[in-house]
């Protein structure tokens, strides 16, 4: 389910970054369960000078921004080097809705895997084969967030701090198309940020 489609205009200015280079990409794995991911993998040397370097290349964010973030550790050391780097006011929320993707049976798997995946999501974007999360739930997850947000005064700019998939199908969720469609849009590098509109992209 997609809760954006309850909106005509969003109050607030959405960006969203992935999280740095991490030590699970650095080891070509999928980590997607919290008892992995919540602890452990978190950023390499790398990945912490790609979210140094995007924050510095970003102009719309600034120490008034509210950072959200996943509470997965490679996600919470990227919002808080974001936190220092913007000089925020406020530190960043840790949201678990904002987790990456459950990939089920495929953790610790080679990441190649994720293309397995990824051609069932295009037949039927509420597949849980292998047991992994449909994008459907990830779609529903991930908005309400926003949602939420959106019910919340406080902040105009927001900062979301999430996983490749999950912000894949966020931003489907944005441009207002289906699920299944979710591999068909630009996807997200390591670290990048990117501003999301209302029914575009």
């Amino acid at each position: 389910m997609n809760y954006l489609l309850d909106f005509d205009l969003l109050s607030k200015r959405y960006f969203v970054m992935r999280h740095g280079h991490s030590l699970a990409n650095e080891q070509g794995l999928i980590v997607s369960h919290p008892e992995n991911g919540c602890e452990d993998f978190g950023l390499s040397r790398t990945g912490r000078v790609q979210v140094e370097k995007s924050l510095r290349r970003q102009s719309g964010l600034n120490r008034a921004t509210r950072i959200v973030s996943s509470d997965f550790r490679r996600a919470r050391e990227s919002a808080e080097i974001g936190f220092s780097a913007l000089g925020c006011e406020v530190a960043p929320v840790l949201e678990p809705r904002l987790r990456e993707r459950d990939f089920g049976e495929y953790e610790l798997c080679p990441d190649t895997c994720y293309d397995d995946v990824w051609r069932e999501d295009a037949l039927n974007a509420d597949s849980r084969r292998r047991g992994v999360e449909s994008v459907n739930q990830v779609m529903a997850r991930v908005t309400q967030v926003v949602r939420d947000l959106e019910n919340d005064l406080r902040g105009t700019t927001i900062l979301l701090v999430s996983h490749g998939d999950a912000l894949q199908i966020l931003q489907t969720a944005f441009a207002m198309r289906p699920g299944s469609a979710h591999r068909q849009l630009d996807h997200l590098h390591t670290a990048e940020i990117r501003q999301l509109i209302l029914g575009s992209g």
